[in-house]
């Protein structure tokens, strides 16, 4: 058992992508065992005008020690809860201060652990003093309690983090150290230049891609920090895989689960379910004139703007090839409505769209497949490709494809519903991802009893195979086999997936949402925390050991 539970990450108070789902749907179960021992520090972005939306200022445990730090001249924090089941401490550091001592710090870091900040670019100086100052609080904290018996972890998430693992190693041996990687960033950038991942894995060598990729510094600073660590730890054996190629130490494996909280239950869920499908249909039908029946198959993705990586590419293939089945299945009217819920750089909501909205019949607008104005709408990949495959939602289209390109934070000023709340309407998910660590969004949508399509190259779609099996219908999920090469096989097989659906009876659907249910249930926090515990328990047994070989040096030098 632990004594005190430090969590870092650039995603406390701060919902940018699947970190916050872990984070946040994680510290319930951490509440109960560590209570107010348990502290979250995340970066302080936010002003008067933009607060953050989680984080309650309030006074803690914690507000003796703040009176008394000595924190570097600029640096704030303030104190407070974040507003999430649990609602443990969090602690909102910002950091623009710690600039001024950027060179000694790389320069240090160089020295004992050999990370190139050199050819830094993009978010790494930002990343860096974040995490160094969140390093800095962990240490005057840590000597507050004064106590050199204290069982304390320090536990860092993502690259992002690293420079702050670093430090504590460096200057708080007493405290052991927990990194863990969602992802690594040369896989996800061979990934994303378009390289072949897993059919040559084993020929690369993560520091030589790191060169051919312009990503030395963040590339070092992951490789120390998963070296330097006392445990090292990854989200999936697909990860793991990856960081014992590219990052050359392999990590215990530490699953991802879901708080079930989350999901309405009986009378509430069918309420929540009924409020999505109308909302969902009446900004369709507000943007393509048209009418949808009760029995619309409703149908979307979700996640990251990352084209190939997410499978955006082949959800979109899959919906156009499920278009061109349509046309031979005369005996049904049923439409489909194709959702991608994806955020994109969004300038505002369409005004003719709100104003379609309040009207007391809507008509058809011009441009019907997107519900908000793009900055960059001629160069947005998903909205150029849903126009080059031709969907124009025709009245006489079966399918009606929508591009959604914002955050659904339940402000958005079309569907004004957040995420969670729209979930339950979905008739189907799918997320066909190449690159996919774990895959946050096929879990959080089976536990809303969504039927879900995933691949095997997803964290969570490999985990079903190996706990239940090839087998959908009995457990809910369908997962795909993705390989580099097998791109056209796999559009089809979900397009096939998403016709026996539509044709599907009412018995056999609620049987799939009843399988996704039960095999969600078994991937919650309660279940995977034991990974999470052994996490802990190996880096205090290091941290301890490195400790005693301390003392015993001193004493041999000594004497």
């Amino acid at each position: 058992m632990l004594d005190l539970l430090f969590e870092t990450s650039w995603e406390v108070c701060n919902k940018v992508g699947g970190i916050y789902a872990v984070l946040s749907t994680k510290a319930k179960t951490l509440h109960k065992r560590y209570k107010d021992n348990l502290i979250f520090i995340g970066p302080d972005l936010w002003t008067e005008d933009n607060p953050s939306p989680t984080f309650i200022e309030t006074r803690t445990p914690l507000a003796s020690w703040l009176r008394q730090a000595q924190l570097p001249e600029g640096m704030h924090v303030r104190l407070g809860r974040w507003d999430i089941p649990g609602k443990p401490i969090a602690v909102l550091v910002t950091f623009g201060s710690l600039y001024t001592y950027k060179n000694a710090l790389y320069s240090e870091m160089w020295s004992n652990y050999r990370v190139d900040s050199l050819h830094a670019y993009g978010d790494y100086d930002e990343s860096c003093m974040f995490s160094y100052a969140a390093a800095i609080v962990i240490e005057s904290i840590v000597k507050w309690k004064n106590d050199s018996k204290l069982r304390v972890v320090a536990h860092f998430d993502e690259w992002t983090t690293g420079m702050g693992l670093l430090y504590v190693k460096t200057h708080l041996p007493q405290v052991a150290t927990v990194f863990t990687t969602h992802a690594t960033s040369i896989g996800r950038s061979i990934c994303g230049n378009g390289k072949p991942l897993y059919d040559y894995m084993q020929g690369y060598n993560g520091d030589q891609m790191a060169v051919e990729l312009n990503m030395q510094s963040k590339h070092s600073l992951e490789k120390a920090a998963a070296h330097a660590a006392d445990s090292f730890t990854t989200v999936s054996d697909v990860t793991a895989r990856e960081c014992r190629q590219l990052l050359e130490r392999y990590p215990m494996v530490t699953p991802n689960g879901f708080e079930q909280n989350y999901v309405p239950k009986g009378a509430m869920f069918t309420a929540k379910r009924n409020a999505a499908r109308q909302q969902i249909m009446k900004v369709v039908s507000c943007l393509t004139g048209q009418h949808y029946a009760d029995d619309t198959l409703i149908v979307a993705t979700s996640g990251r703007l990352e084209m190939r990586n997410k499978g955006i590419d082949v959800y979109l293939d899959a919906v156009s090839s499920l278009r061109n089945s349509l046309k031979f299945v005369s005996s049904k009217e049923r439409k489909v409505i194709a959702l991608v819920l994806v955020p994109a750089w969004m300038k505002a909501p369409r005004v003719d769209l709100i104003e379609n909205l309040h009207a007391d019949s809507p008509h058809r607008l011009f441009d019907p497949v997107i519900t908000h104005y793009l900055h960059n709408q001629d160069s947005d990949p998903i909205y150029n490709r849903i126009n080059a495959l031709g969907f124009h939602n025709e009245p006489q289209d079966k399918v009606t494809v929508i591009d959604v390109p914002c955050y659904l934070n339940g402000n958005d000023g079309i569907f004004n519903m957040a995420y969670y709340d729209l979930l339950p309407g979905l008739d189907a998910a799918v997320f066909p991802s190449y690159y996919e660590p774990w895959g946050y969004t096929p879990l959080e949508s089976a536990a809303f009893g969504v039927p879900t399509i995933t691949t095997d190259l997803a964290g969570f779609g490999q985990w079903v195979l190996d706990r239940f099996g090839d087998d959908s219908d009995r457990y809910g999920v369908k997962v795909l086999h993705r390989t580099d090469s097998n791109y056209d096989e796999t559009f089809r097989a979900i397009a096939m997936s998403l016709m026996n659906l539509y044709v599907m009876s009412d018995k056999d659907n609620r049987a799939i949402r009843n399988a996704n249910r039960t095999t969600s249930k078994a991937a919650s926090w309660d279940n995977f925390i034991a990974s999470y515990d052994e996490a802990y328990s190996h880096a205090i047994d290091r941290a301890a050991q490195r400790m005693k070989n301390r003392i015993k040096d001193k004493t041999n030098k000594t004497t």
